[in-house]
């Protein structure tokens, strides 16, 4: 196990979209583990480490809102950016007049999570100077200063995240959940994983999540 961080991160809307939703927009009632690494990495990525997730610990109770939002009901297709990129002319704009669509989701509301994770080296990318040290320092001095390569957001873009690092001999806050009897999550999602950097099949791994006292361990997936 490489050096461990705690990190609390909050926001006033979450979005944890569950993949079997094809239309409307529902959210997973806590943060999944690929949200989670994510914000790490909004704070801190190489190439040479790789953050996993130990534990995601729910501070506030789960609460749901539901919002209708205009959206555009299509995307660019990619051979028109393609032939873009090679100096032909074509249309590349987005008319949201012609593409309105109007789409329901539930989402999280007053979120609050500590992740507790750890990086490990990626073997195949890591330098001579690429140490655990250096990493773990880069990333402590980067949480402590709120510096961000992009602003950490919950699931969505538009929904933002604050973060703040918790120092080893700081008090961490206490769940909402604590002394409350254990709920089952049901299956969620883990993470997404490519077999490498050139190919665009997926794997999509999926857990059980359980919390207890707030405390969900994420430190054990199945593939399904």
């Amino acid at each position: 196990m490489g050096y461990g961080i705690r990190l609390l991160v909050s926001g006033d809307y979450a979005l944890f979209t569950r993949p079997e939703m094809k239309s409307e927009r529902v959210s997973y009632d806590v943060m999944t583990p690929s949200a989670a690494r994510g914000v790490l990495e909004a704070i801190y990525w190489k190439p040479a480490i790789r953050w996993m997730i130990d534990y995601i610990t729910v501070l506030n109770p789960i609460k749901f809102d539901s919002i209708r939002r205009n959206e555009l009901g299509s995307k660019i297709p990619q051979r028109n950016i393609t032939t873009a990129m090679k100096g032909g002319a074509i249309d590349l704009h987005q008319y949201i007049a012609q593409d309105r669509q109007q789409r329901a989701s539930l989402l999280l509301r007053d979120v609050a999570y500590i992740i507790t994770a750890h990086f490990e080296i990626n073997c195949e990318k890591a330098g001579e100077g690429d140490t655990p040290e250096k990493h773990y320092n880069i990333f402590l001095r980067r949480a402590r200063k709120g510096q961000c390569y992009h602003r950490p957001y919950l699931g969505c873009r538009e929904f933002a995240a604050d973060f703040s690092l918790i120092e080893q001999d700081d008090p961490l806050p206490q769940s909402a959940y604590v002394g409350q009897p254990d709920t089952d999550l049901g299956w969620m999602l883990y993470d997404i994983e490519y077999p490498s950097d050139t190919q665009k099949d997926f794997v999509a791994k999926f857990f059980r999540a359980s919390m207890k006292s707030g405390v969900i361990d994420t430190r054990r997936e199945v593939i399904l």
